[in-house]
């Protein structure tokens, strides 16, 4: 009986000494955060969170925000949360501002249009883009042959290229490869796009820079996934379709 009691004991310490930590995302972005019939934010960037927390003892929970809106709440102490995974390139600029992880997902980017439209990089002028992100930046400040067309939401921009209002969409590879299977009338156009000053650095979570300890924490679960094999299965899960 004693001994019961002293497991119950130390198990409910253990538990109110769990560190809680609050993720942000702007979940209108798959595979890597989407919201499902229930109303969850479902996706990779969620379970690589959740893996995370596991290793390291944490209680995770997830809230919805506006991309452009993570980095600055961060900053600012904001928003009520620790930490922002979506999707976010690690770049100089950004890290400048915000403390990121070790990257846990090689990025790269791409542009799409209508496959029946004859649009090419050439004879494009209009460019979608979702706002605050590094490939509004790219358009603004390297392709200055195409007009930005900026949206919160890929979606949004999806719209509007059916629609002619735009002739393409730039952005993460592999999410715009996801929207293949609900638009099949669009396709890649052009190669990827490697600009290190922008992309291809990786993503990563970013935190508050003053948090030196929780990038640590998550740095320890991170390469803990990595090692034991679980981040390959998330990978697998919602990147190899």
């Amino acid at each position: 009986m004693k001994k019961l009691l002293l497991t119950t004991i130390l198990a409910a310490t253990a538990f109110a000494n769990a560190q809680d930590i609050t993720f942000a995302m702007e979940p209108s972005y798959p595979p890597f955060e989407s919201t499902n019939e229930k109303g969850e934010i479902v996706g990779f960037d969620v379970d690589v969170a959740n893996a995370i927390c596991k290793e390291i003892d944490a209680n995770c929970s997830f809230k919805s925000q506006a991309f452009d809106a993570l980095i600055p709440s961060l900053i600012k102490g904001r928003g009520g949360f620790d930490a922002a995974i979506s999707a976010i390139d690690i770049t100089e600029a950004r890290a400048k501002q915000v403390a990121f992880t070790d990257s846990y997902y090689d990025s790269s980017a791409s542009f799409i249009a209508l496959k029946d439209k004859g649009v090419d990089l050439a004879n494009a002028k209009k460019v979608g883009v979702q706002n605050g992100t590094t490939y509004q930046q790219y358009i603004n400040a390297e392709a200055t042959q195409y007009t930005a067309s900026s949206y919160n939401s890929l979606q949004d921009a999806i719209l509007d290229l059916k629609n002619g209002r735009i002739d393409m969409i730039f952005g993460d590879t592999d999410v715009l490869k996801d929207m293949f299977t609900k638009n099949p009338e669009v396709g890649f156009v052009g190669e990827k796009v490697t600009d290190k000053h922008y992309f291809n650095n990786g993503l990563g979570i970013a935190v508050k820079k003053s948090n030196t300890d929780l990038v640590a924490e998550l740095n320890k679960g991170l390469a803990a996934i990595k090692e034991n094999g679980e981040y390959q299965k998330i990978y697998d899960k919602w990147m190899s379709n």
